[in-house]
């Protein structure tokens, strides 16, 4: 569905100023869309404008206005969370689902809610609130989980592995994965015109270009590909990586592919795949001594503490401190001399 003819002014102009002045992707975008349609969909059965058995799915949100929109508030906005933990298909359009969204899935609901009457108070124009009525809204405590990530040993037990083909291209792509921690949708939008004889020029989320340097493994991997890459007769010139049509690879096969050689290697792919090798090149980086504050820079991190999650993984001055602890060396029973 096209928000630009399915979404009413007071939320369209949201859309399209992150589109056209925040440079947000179109995923993003939609995204965004689908949120604030659901939440003001609840709010038109929450503040008695529909029947209660009205269906969900079918509801218009074309009517809503600067009145309405201002007319919520905090007291709403956790009602919608209580909808939202109790009552959301976690699938739409399946008869065997569970109900109720993750904490994770609230937050990030809840973060573009916030952004929204953000947007209203301070950035409007034609539809400027006076007061946000969400200001003070907090979002749902999440869980912190560590990345999963592979082993030095695993990671070149991996690359090891790489045969068929496909292997030239393959190999590559796990290196730069591994060397780089590149995301999947910007390994699968390189041109040959973004390498570099020791980096490469990478476009991020938000079109946001940043140099990624590589090694000479990384660089005689992409070498070894392009020399396969040139006998190709490339459907899509520009491309770097090629799918087996010669069209621009696609991240979906970047997924099979990462599956299928983790299944080669003999490690969990279940556990493991293309965004977990990204966690790997980030810790692996890490406890080779690169700090914190570089490495959100070569991840193309927005926010430091996006970064940090992974100095929980291995910090070795926590393992060093437990070990200097004065009772580190006590054994029950033992007596002091």
């Amino acid at each position: 569905m096209d928000y630009r003819t399915n979404t009413p002014e007071i939320i369209r102009e949201f859309l399209f100023y992150h589109e056209t002045i925040k440079s947000h992707s179109k995923k993003t975008i939609d995204e965004y869309f689908l949120d604030l349609r659901m939440f003001f969909r609840f709010m038109k059965i929450h503040k008695n404008k529909l029947p209660r058995d009205t269906n969900f799915e079918d509801i218009s949100i074309m009517d809503i206005d600067k009145n309405f929109v201002q007319s919520v508030t905090i007291s709403d906005v956790y009602e919608y969370l209580a909808f939202l933990s109790r009552d959301r298909p976690k699938q739409q359009n399946s008869r065997n689902t569970d109900y109720g969204l993750g904490a994770s899935a609230r937050a990030r609901k809840i973060a573009v809610i916030r952004s929204y009457y953000k947007y209203l108070t301070l950035k409007s124009e034609n539809n400027r609130l006076s007061v946000n009525p969400v200001a003070d809204l907090d979002s749902p405590r999440l869980r912190k989980t560590l990345p999963r990530f592979l082993s030095l040993d695993e990671s070149m037990k991996l690359l090891d592995g790489v045969d068929g083909k496909f292997r030239e291209r393959d190999y590559c792509i796990l290196s730069i994965f591994l060397n780089c921690g590149l995301r999947i949708s910007e390994i699968a939008g390189l041109n040959l015109t973004d390498l570099r004889e020791d980096h490469i020029r990478v476009l991020g989320k938000g079109n946001k270009e940043r140099i990624v340097y590589i090694n000479d493994s990384c660089a005689e991997a992409i070498n070894n590909y392009i020399d396969v890459r040139k006998l190709i007769a490339a459907v899509e010139k520009r491309a770097l990586f090629l799918s087996s049509r010669r069209t621009r690879i696609s991240t979906s096969t970047i997924h099979s592919l990462v599956k299928k050689h983790l299944l080669a290697a003999g490690l969990d792919s279940t556990k493991y795949s293309s965004h977990k090798l990204r966690h790997t090149a980030a810790t692996l980086m890490l406890k080779s001594g690169v700090d914190v504050r570089t490495l959100q820079e070569l991840l193309g991190h927005e926010h430091l503490n996006t970064t940090q999650i992974y100095t929980h993984v291995e910090n070795s001055s926590l393992r060093e401190a437990a070990i200097l602890s004065p009772l580190s060396g006590y054994k029950k029973g033992a007596k002091s001399k």
